[in-house]
């Protein structure tokens, strides 16, 4: 059984997400609801919870100013959002749940029954304060996602994204390339990564290819546009695709000119 709270500010969103999880996911017992951090954080005093439905933008202290004390308590985290595009990369980026509003039956219980698993001993996601605190960098600065968490089998690797050389997609996985660590091969699709990683550094060249821009050594169209990475790896650029990085290439050249 997990103990859940729910926090939000809407009291529509509160009682529909209350009547969603009472009706359609039975191993979960309600705590208490709270309509700010405030209260929330009264509630992580009194009761021993296991997993949060947080909402993000809040009047006050919005729902980011609670990843401490869930951190702290080791309490999961599922983030609720109707909108904040730089705030759903980043959590994208953490690797972190997340629920759209409204908010779907499907998606949450499929939500609900990964925390029951990862709750569990033997599932139990030894990495999740270490990326709610990623996040909390992340939106600290919002210049621009600049770690990621990838899977790895055990758990998950924190990764700068200045040190990805490349990623290729492999069917349904994409396949990090690092300037120095090992490869590591992560079950999400290139695309979900391609609208993670920041434009104005990485660039996707082909269907099956993204570049990070400052590996790129030289690039040259004798037999189509092929680049020249500073690893000595050659990789072609799609011809839909030739135009976009070569307005990309001088974004990036006139950016790094200024610096």
């Amino acid at each position: 059984m997990l103990n859940v709270i729910i926090v939000d500010d809407e009291e529509f969103a509160r009682s529909s997400l209350y009547f969603l999880l009472q009706e359609n996911c039975e191993n979960v017992h309600i705590c208490g609801i709270a309509k700010s951090v405030e209260e929330a954080r009264t509630l992580l005093n009194t009761c021993e919870v296991d997993l949060i439905f947080l909402d993000i933008a809040m009047p006050g202290l919005n729902g980011f100013e609670l990843i401490p004390d869930a951190s702290s308590l080791h309490a999961r985290v599922i983030f609720t959002t109707a909108y904040d595009q730089y705030a759903l990369k980043a959590i994208k980026a953490s690797a972190l749940d997340y629920l759209l509003k409204p908010i779907d039956i499907d998606e949450l219980k499929a939500a609900v029954r990964k925390a029951e698993n990862l709750t569990s001993e033997k599932g139990k996601d030894q990495n999740h304060a270490e990326r709610l605190q990623t996040l909390r960098g992340s939106l600290s600065d919002r210049m621009g996602i600049r770690k990621l968490s990838l899977a790895n089998g055990q758990g998950y690797t924190l990764i700068d994204v200045d040190e990805i050389i490349r990623i290729e997609a492999d069917s349904n996985y994409s396949v990090f390339h690092f300037n120095h660590r090992d490869q590591i091969t992560v079950s999400r699709v290139l695309k979900e990564f391609e609208e993670i990683l920041p434009d104005d550094q990485f660039v996707r060249i082909h269907k099956s290819s993204i570049v990070n821009l400052n590996y790129l050594k030289e690039y040259n169209s004798k037999n189509g546009l092929e680049l020249l990475l500073k690893n000595g790896e050659k990789i072609a650029v799609s011809r839909r695709r030739a135009s976009i990085f070569m307005e990309k290439v001088k974004l990036f050249s006139t950016s790094s000119g200024e610096k």
